[in-house]
């Protein structure tokens, strides 16, 4: 599992592939915690990287947390919380296979679960709430999809945007339909 500090630099990094993770349905079952890119994000648009961020060390933090939660039953709320943002991170990350997502559907979706708007969900109803809220933004705001494609950046002016138009996007989400 490691690869020596120089053979990395060579390459482009490398990727670290773990069987625990694509037998719990996480598929590229990438652990991000052991997994290196030289590229990362230089590769990304700006937009990308605002949403994406701190994502990866969101995801190592919850790992750990998760590993150490199992130990012990009295979590304070802010860990509590941090478990449940990570696991909503988690389904979102998901991707079904030989179906590719636009880069700014990704970043819509990827914006949501950072700035909170699917925390107050179950889990099981994220695939639901991408597939709605996706839909709604295509016939409700297809200017902000175009924004963030043309753009590959948000600004201040389309954060506030995205904002309300998720708020009210929560207004009609039906974790049943």
């Amino acid at each position: 599992a490691y690869i020596p500090t120089n053979v990395i630099s060579i390459t482009d990094g490398q990727v670290y592939l773990e069987p625990g993770l694509f037998f719990s349905g996480i598929r590229p079952a990438i652990n991000i915690g052991l997994s290196v890119s030289r590229v990362g994000g230089a590769a990304q648009t700006k937009a990308m990287r605002k949403v994406g961020g701190s994502l990866r060390l969101d995801m190592a933090q919850f790992k750990e947390l998760e590993a150490f939660a199992q130990f012990g039953s009295d979590l304070d709320k802010a860990t509590q919380r941090q478990l449940n943002r990570g696991r909503r991170l988690v389904e979102i990350l998901k991707q079904p296979q030989y179906k590719p997502i636009p880069a700014e559907k990704e970043v819509m979706i990827l914006f949501a679960g950072a700035y909170g708007y699917l925390d107050e969900w179950p889990v099981e109803a994220l695939s639901k709430y991408e597939q709605q809220m996706l839909a709604f933004m295509e016939n409700k705001n297809p200017d902000l999809l175009q924004e963030i494609k043309e753009q590959k950046n948000i600004s201040d002016e389309l954060e506030a945007k995205l904002k309300k138009a998720l708020d009210d996007f929560k207004n009609s989400f039906d974790p049943k339909a």
